[in-house]
This record gives C-alpha cells, structure tokens and sequence, in this order.
C-alpha cells in the first residue's frame, strides 16, 4: 500500500478493507477513457491512485470523478472513522496553490463566529502532497457532497427548472455564503457557476452502498504498465438525500484586501468591468449571482454572448444585450476605464454604436409562466444586482433583507 501513514494506531483505527486484485472488466488499452480523453492529457500529470490503497490516512475506496486537472476519489479516513473526498491534483494544476490558500483562510476565521454563511462553503479537512518520480501532487481533503446544482436541475426538474420556492432558497445560501466570504474571510469568488454549487448530502448510507458495490463489483478499468485509469462510479441517491447547497471550487478566488484587475468569471457571467477590463472587486460576485438566477429560475442563460454567421462568442453581442435589457452604460462608468475598450462600443455620450443590432427585448417579455404577485419583485430583487456600476450593487447582506428573498 502506497504512502501508509506511520501515525495509524491499530487501537485506534480499524484496518484498511481489502479490496478485489480481480474479477473486474478489462478495458482496451487503445481506447481512452475519462482523464485520458482530454486533448492535452498526459499521464506523468496523474497521480496513479489505486482503488484500495492508503495515502496518509485516507484508504481509497472508489473513483467518483474527474476533471482536466485532478481526480476524486471516495476514501474511510481511518483515523476519524469517516468516509471522506479526496482530491488529488494534477502536477500542473495551475490554481492549486491559490485554491489552498483560499480554503486556509475559510478555515482561519475564528470559531466562535456566529455566522449562518460558515455552513454554506465548503471546507478544507486536511491537504498533503503525493510524490513519485515525476513530481507532487497536492491533495486536497473534503467532507462528501452528493451532486452540483446544475445536475440537480437538469435531472429533476421539467424544462430544467427550479420552482420558485426552491430558487429563492438556493440563492439565499448563496447570499449568505457571499456575506461570510467577503466581510469574514475576505475572499471573492469569481467563479460562480451551478457546477460549484454541490448539494448537501443528507443521506450518508449511500456512502457504504458506493464502498460495498466497490466490493461486489469492481469498477471496469484499463491497466497500462503499472497504471490504472478507472471508470468513475455515481452515488446512487434518491432525493431526500439532496441537502442544501454549498458554495465550492475556490480556484479562482482572491483576496479582497487586493486590488485587482484581469480576466475572471465564466464567459456568460462576467461582470462589465470585467469585459472593460477595469479594476474589479466583491461586487463582481454580486452581478454573477444575479446573472445565475435567470438560468436557474427561467432554464436558460439571461444575455446572448453568441452571434454572427458563425454564431461565435463576441464582447459585442454581450454588451449588445446588456444594453437591451438594462439600458446603456453611465458615461462616468465607461470613462473609467483606462483604455479605448468602451469606445469600440459607445460614444462619447454613451450611445450604442458596436457592430451589432440592440435585441428587441426586455426582462418582462423573458419572464414566463411566472406568479403576477411575485413578478414584480423577482425583477427589482434582479436589477438590484445588475446594475453597470460595482457600487450601486447592494452588498450580499443587503440583499438579504430584500423583500423577495425574504418573502415565505
């Protein structure tokens, strides 16, 4: 067993299970499967995690996913007799350092705050590096999580979306996971996407379901050389076991006592200083979350970032959008920015002159098969959000008291 940890007691701690060496599905070594089926794949970037073995304390039970930079895997921690998540990074992951520095300071605010946002972003358990002839790997310790938003919504919802009710109290989790961040650990987040937004898992028997299924039926795999890629296994839930949500995936964050400018956000999402190019701050946090809510609550993205005869992405159609649905820009707000970046857009009045026609439409006509009592509402708890300037945004905390976020 690979890197067993020297500090396990045998009084204290069961020992590791004993997982098959045979009976599982062999699969052609010429086809490639999960990690390897990225275009910039390379196997000396992997880590060979083995089904089985136990890295510190942690004994690898199954393989539950992975992603161009890391794998994660199911694992009993053997010390605290528990099942946790662990995920183990590439060597070339390029914001693993900025990611466990993010979760450092997540878990540096003091203990005895009081505060409802410390449930709503996830924790750092415990990190440590492998080692092998190639290089390290930062590993990276959670509790377990069952499925992302955008999963849940997908899978569980007519038309991919969330009732009312349901949207209201995602992002109330949401608002109170922004409050902590920002005024407490001083993070912004500048990631938020429904795939970092996991679910909660309520039910912890499908854990030992996932470990005995491992057990009874190994996972089908591909051995080359002495690696082995394995096939990923799902959680088998059912729906009382989804929890509430929880705010992940702190790659992208940084800290607030620092000024910042650069490229941030997912395409869709990015706030206007951002595509400006202008120096940013929290408020980038709050125009996402109040981009976010129209995919959750309407099943499909608020601006259209695509155009052309090849439909491709464009800051024009973007910011052509944004202009249809929230009016143009105050011209002190394009006047900020240090370069001719707006000017390609507006002029000098802050009149629409991009190459790209103004869409004939506004958030009214997009609201659809929404209750009239709540519409109102619902809008003006949005545009609080989306305005052109980060500081007539309202804080997340202000937002919390909003009458629609408030509303029963």
């Amino acid at each position: 067993m690979s890197n067993l940890a020297h500090h396990l007691s045998e009084r204290s701690s069961p020992p590791p299970r004993q997982f098959p060496t045979s009976g599982f599905q062999l699969l052609d070594t010429t086809q490639p499967i999960e990690e390897e089926t990225y275009s910039w794949y390379n196997p000396t970037h992997y880590y060979p995690v083995h089904i089985g073995d136990v890295y510190q304390s942690y004994q690898v039970v199954g393989k539950l996913g992975y992603g161009g930079y890391s794998t994660v895997w199911l694992c009993r921690d053997l010390v605290n007799h528990r099942y946790t998540v662990m995920k183990v990074c590439t060597r070339t992951a390029p914001d693993v350092k900025r990611e466990v520095e993010a979760y450092r300071r997540i878990n540096s605010v003091t203990p005895s705050l009081q505060h409802g946002g410390r449930t709503c972003v996830r924790k750092m358990l415990d990190k440590f590096e492998l080692t092998d002839e190639y290089g390290k790997y930062q590993c990276i310790v959670h509790d377990p999580l069952s499925i992302s938003l955008y999963k849940f919504r997908q899978e569980c919802f007519l038309e991919g979306r969330l009732t009312k009710d349901l949207t209201r109290r995602c992002i109330l989790v949401i608002l109170y996971a922004f409050d902590f961040l920002h005024n407490h650990a001083k993070l912004i987040h500048t990631d938020l996407q429904e795939n970092n937004i996991i679910l909660q898992l309520d039910d912890p028997a499908a854990l030992g379901e996932f470990e005995e299924q491992e057990l009874n039926d190994p996972s089908p795999r591909k051995i080359v050389g002495d690696r082995v890629i394995y096939t990923s296994r799902e959680l088998q839930m059912a729906m009382t076991a989804y929890g509430q949500p929880v705010l992940c995936d702190f790659g992208q964050a940084r800290f607030s006592e620092v000024q910042h400018s650069g490229s941030i956000q997912p395409y869709q999402y990015r706030a206007p200083e951002v595509i400006f190019g202008m120096k940013w701050d929290e408020k980038v946090d709050i125009w996402n979350l109040g981009v976010i809510i129209w995919d959750i609550s309407m099943g499909r993205n608020m601006f259209k970032v695509s155009g052309g005869p090849d439909n491709e992405e464009a800051d024009v159609y973007h910011l052509a959008h944004m202009v249809a649905l929230l009016g143009p820009p105050p011209v002190d707000f394009l006047r900020r920015c240090t370069t001719d970046t707006p000017w390609q857009y507006f002029d000098e009045e802050g009149n629409w002159k991009g190459a790209a026609d103004l869409p004939r439409t506004s958030f009214e006509e997009r609201m659809d098969e929404v209750d009239d009592a709540d519409e109102e509402e619902f809008l003006r708890f949005l545009n609080r959000m989306l305005k052109w300037r980060p500081e007539d945004r309202p804080t997340a905390l202000e937002l919390l008291g909003d009458p629609w976020i408030q509303r029963k």
